[in-house]
Parts: C-alpha cells; structure tokens; sequence
C-alpha cells in the first residue's frame, strides 16, 4: 500500500534510511517535519503492516515547476520489485505534484542503484535526463561528501 506520511511514520523513517547506506541519515525531527509539513510530497510503502519503502521530496520555491525527490529508500526485503518507482509515479499522480513538468534529484556519481532508477525512470517516461554537478566536493563539502550531481527530467508527458 503507497500512503501520505503521518508524524507517526517518522521513528519508522529514520530506522529505513539508516538501514539503507549510503543514504544520508536525517535527524528524527527532519523526518517528522516531512511526514507533516512535507507529507503531500512524499510517500510511505506498507507491505505487511511493515514500512518497506519511503520516498521524500518537495516542489522547490526557486523552481515551482519541479519535483525535487530527496531521499529513495526501500528495505533490503523489498528491493527488486520495482518499489521506489512505482511510489516516485505515485507521488507525480498526487494533486500537489500534478503540475511538476520536471523531475529533479541528486545524486553521488557512484550511487549506481539511484542513477538505475532515474535513467530507467526517464527512459519509461520518454523524457531526457540532463546531469550537472550541483554540490561539489570541495566547494560544497570541504572534501567530506562526494560531488552530488543533478539530475533533471522533463519535461514530463501529463
């Protein structure tokens, strides 16, 4: 089952995002603002009762046409079912979302299961994918986080 968060999702959030490197963990009151402040624009997977998946994002100010997807996780136990896309699709059918023509996300370029997802996810949708580096290294970083790079999608077919 693919639902809106509750504030009462977000200790089960913090244990899937800390079960699923190379994630950035979040503190457990940035999970309970986007189970809330933040629950039109994510999802949470349900499988047996149990929290098997869970996708955050936001529709930036500076971009009002995007969907940014912050965080993909989905538990070792439901990886391999095409999870994560199918709450990424769910997500863009939401009336909040709706109006997206773009996608947008970052990722490091050794994360080989994220740019899976959204090659496949661009390729399934017919859209192009357009890659930057937004965040870098040492800019960004200070040397102590990888280049995160974005990535765009659009514009979507509605």
């Amino acid at each position: 089952m693919l639902r809106r968060p509750l504030a009462t999702d977000g200790p089960a959030v913090t244990r899937l995002v800390g079960a699923c490197p190379p994630l950035d963990p979040n503190s457990a009151y940035c999970n309970l603002l986007q189970c809330t402040h933040f629950a039109d624009t994510c999802v949470i997977a349900e499988q047996k009762g149990d929290t098997a998946g869970w996708v955050s994002g936001y529709r930036p100010p500076s971009d009002p046409h995007a969907l940014f997807i912050w965080q993909v996780a989905v538990s070792p136990a439901a990886r391999g079912m095409g999870l994560a896309g199918r709450m990424i699709e769910a997500l863009l059918e939401r009336p909040a979302v709706r109006s997206a023509t773009h996608l947008l996300t970052t990722v490091t370029g050794d994360n080989g299961p994220s740019w899976a997802l959204f090659e496949g996810l661009a390729a399934r949708w017919g859209a192009p994918l357009h890659r930057r580096p937004l965040f870098e290294r040492d800019t960004h970083f200070a040397g102590a986080h990888p280049t995160e790079w974005e990535a765009r999608i659009g514009p979507l077919a509605r």
